[in-house]
């Protein structure tokens, strides 16, 4: 068992969302994924949009289908960007993780990230919950607070670190803990990127993560006791 920790397995299960985003991966190894992911009682399945729809019927009940967006880039014309989590929300996501426009946060135009996220949230509508990934080792410490700022301006439900694609890396406790100071409870935290053990996955928790994305979920529950 890891040591501190203070959450039970089907717990910390419910707050992962299983995640396949490999270039490569089928629809088969989708259906692999989702099925899974009924055996582990994970909270989500994360999923690229054109794997969608699922298979009917291999999601157990419960289970919420989440999909990418301007991913893993982020650098996309915000039309697509929102064309795009429309058409995966048509093919049945329900929640939309999208990469905001990396280029335009370094350069600190936050008022262009709002308009980003206002604009996906407008093409979703309310219902569907909006994640927003902010690449916090890209942009480092200085700018975790105003891009968290103009996602929830924009209409985030999440903001979350990290697509675990770019090289500078990908979930930090560092990196967490200011994202959660900067939406103060109002927006829950993702911790995604290189989470692959229950201490990784606790760390973050305490640090303020709300939802873990993970490809290792079963690796990351094994390090918990069965309930």
């Amino acid at each position: 068992m890891t040591e501190n920790a203070t959450i039970s397995r089907a717990a910390l299960a419910r707050m992962i969302d299983h995640t396949l985003l490999a270039p490569e991966a089928t629809d088969d190894d989708v259906t692999r994924l989702a099925e899974e992911a009924g055996r582990l009682g994970v909270g989500a399945i994360c999923v690229s949009p054109s794997r969608l729809p699922l298979v009917p019927g291999v999601l157990a009940r419960g289970i919420a289908v989440a999909a990418v967006t301007g991913f893993p880039s982020g650098a996309h014309p915000v039309a697509v960007k929102a064309a795009e989590a429309a058409a995966t929300v048509a093919a049945g996501a329900n929640e939309i993780d999208m990469v905001i426009d990396l280029g335009a946060a370094m350069q600190d135009r936050w008022a262009q990230v709002t308009a980003e996220v206002a604009a996906v949230r407008a093409a979703i509508g309310p219902s569907v919950l909006l994640k927003v990934i902010i690449e916090s080792a890209v942009i480092g410490p200085g700018r975790i607070a105003p891009a968290c700022q103009a996602a929830e301006a924009g209409g985030a439900d999440f903001v979350k670190t990290s697509t675990g694609f770019h090289k500078a890396g990908g979930a930090t406790v560092e990196a967490v803990s200011a994202m959660a100071a900067a939406v103060g409870g109002r927006l829950g935290v993702k911790a995604s990127g290189g989470i692959r053990t229950a201490g990784d996955a606790l760390k973050m928790i305490a640090a303020g993560a709300t939802r873990i994305g993970a490809s290792s979920t079963a690796a990351i529950l094994d390090g918990l006791p069965t309930d």
